[in-house]
């Protein structure tokens, strides 16, 4: 059944608009977001889709094709910003952001193929489907960019997850074939070739099935050190700061303060580098790029998890050029970068990895840098 025909056998009506928007990897620049630094994601292949309809009255109706027995209900006039729900507190999020804007009630059916707690951002897929096409059709004509930093209040201030922009921006504005150099603090944005290959790689996803879920506290934990680190700084942000600037602060900082920002600094630094790499089409110190980087996010930040380190471990072990964790952490995928030729072999010596270690067999994949959010229907 097409999701059109879904929609219409739950709501008894057809849905004006359908929009798609994408999951996404981080090829480099990890929890630098919020700190108002440099990232370099590209969207993937798998999308959310969202089809809506608007409604004569001012109820909003939530429904999901994987969960067909459930419809969440709910007014325009009672979204407030509240713990408690599931998955369609995202979507009620949304709805809230865009405040008067939306003048009327909603049928809402969305379709998600983003795997969840992967580190592959379901959550900003999710927002920006929807967001895509209320935008489009209650004709608020915000850009991309108000889109992005509306999704994320929606995640930040209703759902409560203090993300930074991203996600969103990546969900939004990617395009096929690259990865968007973002700045987070202006959303300026230039779109970095990434044609692996032409150049006889791929980009292996290691999905390891150690659930994540970012609204636990650690995320919120390291944002917060970063902020206490960038105010006894006197910056605006840690994006403000050099690694020697840093050392010659240390005193300023608490240990812990210091060992994060450390790793904000240098990880800003690595995606500028690079960019300069792939410019080159220097591949092999990419992946040691990659690598850096997760040895740092490992052992500064502390977000890494047993999954993720034989993850990485065991690519580098079976010919990787270089791979890292992605995501918010504590879970979730991790990437690396192969030679076309080697990766089954390579697929086949993690998932041994992780059977002898006796965790979940892992999941593999890989995605050519993909569009980003548009309308299907």
């Amino acid at each position: 059944m097409t999701l059109a025909n879904t929609f219409t056998a739950l709501f008894s009506g057809n849905p004006e608009i359908i929009c798609e928007a994408p999951g996404r990897v981080n090829l480099i620049g990890e929890h630098v977001d919020y700190c108002d630094g440099f990232v370099m994601p590209f969207a993937i292949s798998d999308r959310t889709f969202a089809a809506i309809s608007r409604r004569p009255d001012r109820k909003i109706r939530i429904a999901s094709v994987q969960r067909r027995n459930e419809i969440f209900e709910t007014t325009l006039d009672d979204l407030k910003p509240t713990a408690a729900g599931k998955w369609e507190r995202y979507v009620c999020g949304v709805i809230w952001a865009f405040g008067d804007k939306i003048t009327s009630g909603l049928d809402i059916l969305v379709d998600g193929h983003v795997a969840l707690g992967a580190g592959l951002s379901s959550s900003a897929a999710l927002e920006c489907s929807v967001a895509f096409g209320l935008n489009e059709l209650f004709e608020t004509q915000l850009k991309l960019a108000q889109l992005a930093k509306l999704a994320q209040r929606a995640e930040n201030e209703y759902v409560g997850m203090p993300c930074g922009i991203m996600d969103q921006s990546v969900s939004l504005m990617a395009q096929a074939g690259s990865a968007l150099l973002l700045d987070c603090r202006d959303l300026s944005t230039e779109q970095i070739p990434l044609d692996l290959a032409s150049a006889g790689l791929e980009l292996l996803i290691i999905d390891t099935r150690a659930h994540h879920a970012l609204v636990d506290g650690g995320y919120a934990e390291r944002r917060a050190s970063c902020e206490s680190a960038a105010a006894k700084l006197g910056i605006k942000a840690l994006r403000d700061c050099s690694i020697s600037q840093l050392e010659d602060s240390r005193s300023k900082l608490s240990e812990l303060e210091y060992m994060r920002a450390e790793h904000i600094v240098n990880d800003i630094a690595r995606v500028h580098e690079c960019v300069d790499r792939l410019k080159n089409n220097d591949f092999v110190t990419v992946g040691n790029i990659l690598t850096k980087s997760h040895a740092s996010l490992r052992d500064l930040f502390e977000i890494s998890c047993s999954e993720l380190d034989l993850a990485v471990d065991a690519s580098l072990a079976n010919k990787s050029l270089g791979g890292r964790m992605i995501g918010g952490g504590f879970g979730g995928s991790a990437i690396a970068l192969f030679k076309i030729e080697d990766i089954n072999q390579a697929k086949q010596a993690i998932a041994a990895a992780f059977k002898a270690s006796g965790f979940k067999e892992p999941r593999f994949f890989t995605s050519l840098p993909s569009a980003g959010a548009r309308i299907t229907s």
